[in-house]
Formats: structure tokens, sequence, C-alpha cells
């Protein structure tokens, strides 16, 4: 079975990192022959070959971009996969492209069509998708949660067409990351002893780190010791600010930017949270669970799907929050990491759906 994987690159982010777990997964597995295409000088692609893995490159610097269509053609034509297995939005448009003009072409120059390929489509966010879209011209979509699979269900697409695969992650890996600690509380210059409740996450407005904020004020009378840490990048930066000074948290509440490794400073942590509106499955979680800490989240998207119920608040509810991140700072509640959630269930699983149409 042969099977391309296409993603365009663009931006690193948990999804992506998604896609080279696949791709090193399935490298090991017999009966596949696994390739990536994705953008020139990308993230990806350079992670992806330092784990061996059979990378076609194309310039990729636009969402629909020409060089891509024309080197993905060719890609498919020299491959010839059974599968295309796309992970964004562009991708997905490309291959069904492609998958039409090319059949047209070979049609108009009296060549036998070659067998079409099967488009899976994986779906990672929970935001609605447009009618007539090409989610709805997918052959199969890899939904990463059942909260997902519902929102495309809603937006008129077939829940026979869709398959729940969690995202899954390697543990040992995660560790090794966390192992070079920054130190962020020397780098805030705070007692080494100080507790943190820690929120890794882009900074817009379905993360809703607003309400995390107001948690923290909520919770600063009842444990003044605690400190929350932000990590992350994004156009609500300002905002976010705004809402720190006005609720007088600014000595507890600290936004520190993009760090890396990210694994190292959720170690630090002591209780890791997540305050999403909407959230697709969020596997950084599934970092902090690998990491043995106690994880407080709201029930948007797929969270109550990898987090405890006893630990999963209402959305948008501030009080709620800040309430179970103290029970669990007082009560740390933490459980072994499950196999389900491990690169390699999800490759086998992703395996498994590929053969079905394959």
């Amino acid at each position: 079975m042969r099977v391309l994987q296409v993603d365009s690159g663009r931006e690193w982010r948990g999804g992506q990192n998604q896609v080279r777990l696949l791709c090193h997964e399935l490298k090991s597995m017999p009966g596949i022959e696994n390739h990536l295409f994705t953008g020139e000088g990308s993230e990806l692609a350079i992670r992806a070959r330092r784990d061996g893995i059979n990378v076609i490159h194309s310039r990729w610097h636009a969402g629909l971009s020409l060089s891509a269509f024309r080197t993905l053609g060719l890609a498919i034509g020299d491959i010839r996969p059974d599968i295309v297995h796309v992970h964004d939005s562009h991708a997905l448009t490309l291959a069904l492209w492609l998958r039409t003009l090319g059949l047209r072409w070979f049609v108009h120059s009296k060549q036998l069509p070659p067998e079409p390929y099967a488009i899976f489509a994986h779906r990672r966010v929970d935001f609605h998708v447009k009618t007539g879209s090409g989610w709805h011209r997918a052959d199969r979509i890899l939904a990463v949660s059942e909260g997902v699979k519902r929102v495309l269900v809603a937006d008129g697409i077939s829940p026979r067409d869709i398959v729940v695969i969690h995202d899954g992650i390697d543990p040992d890996e995660i560790k090794a990351e966390a192992d070079s600690a920054p130190d962020i509380r020397t780098r805030l210059h705070l007692p080494a002893e100080a507790p943190l409740a820690v929120n890794v996450a882009a900074l817009v407005d379905h993360k809703d780190q607003r309400t995390l904020v107001r948690a923290a004020a909520a919770a600063r009378a009842r444990a003044p010791q605690l400190h929350w840490v932000i990590a992350g990048e994004g156009p609500l930066r300002e905002a976010l600010q705004r809402d720190i000074t006005n609720l007088g948290v600014g000595d507890i509440v600290h936004m520190v930017g993009y760090v890396d490794p990210v694994d190292a400073l959720i170690r630090e942590s002591r209780v890791f949270v997540m305050s999403s509106k909407e959230e697709g499955m969020g596997s950084v979680v599934l970092h902090a669970l690998a990491l043995s800490r106690p994880v407080v989240a709201t029930a948007g998207g797929g969270l109550p799907e990898i987090v405890s119920p006893e630990w999963v608040v209402p959305v948008g509810n501030p009080e709620a929050l800040a309430d179970s991140v103290l029970k669990a700072l007082a009560h740390p509640a933490r459980r072994p990491f499950e196999y389900r959630f491990t690169s390699k269930a999800m490759a086998e699983a992703t395996l498994a759906q590929y053969r079905v149409l394959a």
C-alpha cells in the first residue's frame, strides 16, 4: 500500500507534530510505503527528515500555491498512491483539484486513467465547515475527537464517513524533552517553592485565557502564593495584558510568550490548565499527562474525552476553574498514561482505516 501524507507546513503547531509522529510510526509498520509532502524548509520537513522519513518538498508560501499544486501533481504521478492523507484545508483543496483535473487530462490525452486515489482528511479543530467545502468531498475524515465529529455531522457530513482517532504522543520523547528545564521560576524571579498553574496555548479567542486570568483573580485570596503562567503568542496578547492590569494580578499572572521546549515548562508546573471555549482535542494535555501532572480543563470540544470528569469545568466559568485548580493543588490526582493516547496506537488505528479503502 502506498500512502502520501500532505501538509502545507506553513507554521509549526501541534497538528504538524502529529503528522511527524504518524509518519515515524508508519515507517516501521509492514505493508506500507509512506511518503510526506510538505513545504520546503518548513519545520515539519526538517524534523521529519531527522526521523528518517521520506520527504518531498515544494515552495508553499501561499494557501493554494501553484508551485505546490504542480509539484504535488508530479509526486502523485510518480508514487501513484492508494491513499492521499491530507492534514490541513489547503492540502485537501489541492488533492481534490488534482484528482479531478488529473483524470480529465488523462481522458483528454486518450490514455487510460490511473486508479483514483482515496482522500483521507484529518480534522483536528472543532470549527464549523462550510456547505459544499472540500470536507464534504473527502472519502474519509479522521476526526481527533467525538467533539469534532459532532460538529462535522451537524454541518451535514455523514457520520458513516467520519472515524474518530485520537491524537497520540510518544511519552518517552516527551520525558526526554522535559529534561532540559527552562527554570521558569528563576526567569520570573519566583521562590523555588512557588506553585505554578501552567497554560500552553495560542493567544486567540477560542483558547479563552481571559477566563483563566479571571480565575487567577478569583483564586488569589485562597492561594496568594499560586502563580499562573501563560505560554504562547497570538493576537490577543494586548487584550490579555489589559485584563491582567485591570484585575490587579500582574504579580501572579505571567505571559511568557513562546517557550521551547514546552515540555520542560509543563514539568515545572504543579497543575496544567486548559481554559478553551473550543478545542479539537488538546494534544498538549497529553504531554501534561505523560509528565504525571494533574490537569484541569473546561468542557470545550474534545477535552472531556481525555481529562477525568472530576477535573472538567464549564466553559467560561472562572470561579469553577479556580476551585478545581485549587483542589488539584491540594489533592493532585495522577493516573497512568493510557496506551490509546500513544502515537503507536494512533498509527495502528489509522493504518486500519487505510486498509478499508485502499
